[in-house]
């Protein structure tokens, strides 16, 4: 009797695993689809239940990632303080502070900043958030990397013009 009281509890703690992991899974899928939209309400809540910070979609972004594109400062912030990894990239290299930089996110690119990320590193294309930001006409934008130690590279400072 002893061996099936074991086998028992062995099934139920197989059984509690796999519930607790798609719950997660669940967890994580709500929170994409809710940095995606800018609820940060929910965001805040699926963090409270144990959603993962740093959980990527089916491409790859990560979380903070789609915010640094989306430009909501709030659901960025909420990532960062639960955890996010400010330099985490996605398949294409990109980071939350590219991504913001890219498409004029100031308060985001500040954010991160203060967050710690790295301002020199670059995509799968060889850009960096000083880059995006110049590329895009976001000069305001390229001198907070500037004072954050964001450097320019031989390739970067040709051919841009009058920035």
């Amino acid at each position: 009797m002893c061996d099936v009281a074991m086998f028992r509890w062995v099934l139920f703690l197989l059984l509690l695993g796999s519930t607790v992991g798609a719950q997660s899974a669940d967890l994580n899928s709500q929170l994409l689809a809710a940095v995606s939209a800018g609820r940060t309400g929910q965001i805040s809540d699926l963090l409270a239940q144990g959603a993962d910070a740093n959980t990527k979609n089916a491409a790859g972004r990560p979380a903070l990632v789609l915010a640094g594109f989306s430009g909501n400062t709030r659901s960025a912030r909420l990532l960062v303080n639960a955890g996010a990894d400010v330099n985490a990239t996605d398949s294409a290299g990109n980071t939350a502070l590219i991504a913001s930089s890219a498409f004029g996110h100031g308060e985001v690119l500040a954010l991160l900043i203060a967050a710690g990320a790295d301002p020199n590193l670059k995509n799968a294309a060889g850009q960096s958030a000083l880059m995006r930001a110049t590329l895009s006409g976001y000069s305001q934008l390229a001198e907070q990397l500037k004072a954050a130690g964001a450097v320019e590279d031989a390739a970067q400072s040709t051919g841009d013009g009058d920035g």
